[in-house]
């Protein structure tokens, strides 16, 4: 117990260092990261839909990404993907959007639907071509 109260800051410090060594672990659920979303799209021909507003998509945008903002996705996105067991990735600027579209999209049916986690701002933080409109 003397052991605890003397070096209290130690412990704090020890236990404050695996938790952030453990955070991007925990935080892994919450979407694809631009390296696992560019394997998908290779790989399984993913589908990439940008549910930004059209001068946001303008601004710049994951290329090959179809606009379909988020207002317009539960009427529309039947028309776009034609295959709900096709692979679906949501991107909006930060990721908040698309997690919203990846949950609306399974609702509808849609199987294979997952969100880019940190959105357009980690795609561009790691260096994936981006085109404009």
């Amino acid at each position: 117990m003397k052991f605890l109260l003397d070096n209290w800051m130690l412990i704090t410090v020890a236990l404050a260092s695996g938790v952030a060594l453990l955070f991007p672990v925990l935080n892994k659920g919450s979407g694809l990261s631009p390296q696992d979303m560019v394997q998908l799209m290779n790989r399984e021909k993913a589908i990439v839909i940008d549910v930004c507003e059209p001068d946001e998509f303008a601004r710049g945008h994951v290329i090959g990404a179809k606009n379909l903002p988020l207002g317009q996705l539960e009427d529309k996105l039947a028309q776009v993907v034609k295959s709900k067991s096709s692979p679906v990735v949501m991107v909006c600027q930060v990721g908040a959007r698309s997690a919203r579209a990846a949950a609306t999209a399974r609702k509808l049916g849609f199987e294979n639907v997952q969100s880019l986690a940190g959105g357009l701002k980690a795609w561009q933080v790691a260096s994936m071509p981006v085109e404009k409109a």
